[in-house]
């Protein structure tokens, strides 16, 4: 997983930690902060999505697939979103990066290159929170592929 930005607040640090930690159980998994790009306040939203994609399109490999956590992404419930995740382990992609964006969303490159995006709601919540919250499906999701009984708490 890649995020703009550092955690902030403990709590949601700890509970992201708990999930890697048991996600670990069941895939090779990673999640590596890109630091917050500083810009003066002239530059616009656009410029630093374009910054930002910079950023993340440069710790991408050529094989990677590219999913973004977007608002306009395909909205899924927990037991849809392991069958997504299963798909994509079945197509033999050596990695793949789900991206959590910056405020702005993402730059128009960045878009280009993802294969898909996922919605995590329709409701807004902040970037912090949702990484927790992305943690927490990510993890549902490999446990309801390995029958494991969390899926059902």
């Amino acid at each position: 997983m890649l995020q703009i930005g550092k955690t902030q607040h403990e709590y949601l640090s700890d509970g992201i930690g708990q999930f890697e930690k048991r996600l670990r159980n069941y895939v090779t998994f990673t999640n590596e902060v890109i630091p917050v790009v500083k810009m003066p306040l002239s530059a616009g939203a656009d410029q630093l999505k374009l910054k930002e994609g910079e950023l993340i399109l440069s710790r991408l490999r050529a094989d990677d697939k590219l999913i973004l956590l977007d608002e306009r992404g395909k909205s899924f419930n927990s037991l849809q979103f392991s069958e997504f995740l299963q798909q994509q382990m079945n197509q033999g992609i050596k990695q793949i990066v789900f991206v959590i964006g910056g405020a702005y969303g993402f730059s128009p490159a960045v878009y280009e290159k993802a294969s898909d995006k996922v919605s995590l709601s329709a409701m807004t919540f902040s970037h912090q929170l949702i990484r927790l919250i992305f943690m927490e499906q990510l993890y549902r999701g490999m446990t309801i592929l390995n029958n494991h009984p969390y899926h059902n708490e």
